[in-house]
């Protein structure tokens, strides 16, 4: 039996990253449809949830590119929980980003 897979998004290009990096940023209702689609980036613990929704929940490389940003992606990287397909997909094309190490390879 086979499992539905949701397809893996990957950024184009890290330096097209340009999302909001202080205040309120309201997720469309195919990103987020918890109810709670509201993020205050200005909490830690809010903007690692928005950038966790965001790069699990993209459906095109489009979505990245408007909520994300560079520096704190790259600052975020490695304490963000991801599924295991989805954290080596971003490692492989974009090396830049901080490795997880073991963490990875055993989850």
């Amino acid at each position: 039996m086979r499992r539905y897979a949701k397809p893996i998004v990957v950024a184009d290009d890290l330096a097209l990253l340009h999302g909001a990096t202080t205040g309120i940023v309201a997720l469309p209702h195919h990103l987020d449809w918890s109810g709670s689609a509201d993020y205050d980036l200005d909490s830690p613990g809010r903007i690692v949830d928005l950038y966790r929704t965001v790069l699990i929940e993209a459906t095109k490389p489009a979505d990245l590119h408007a909520f994300l940003d560079r520096a704190t992606l790259t600052r975020l990287w490695p304490s963000l929980w991801l599924p295991p397909e989805l954290r080596r997909a971003w490692e492989t094309r974009f090396p830049e980003l901080p490795q997880t190490g073991p963490r990875t390879a055993a989850a």
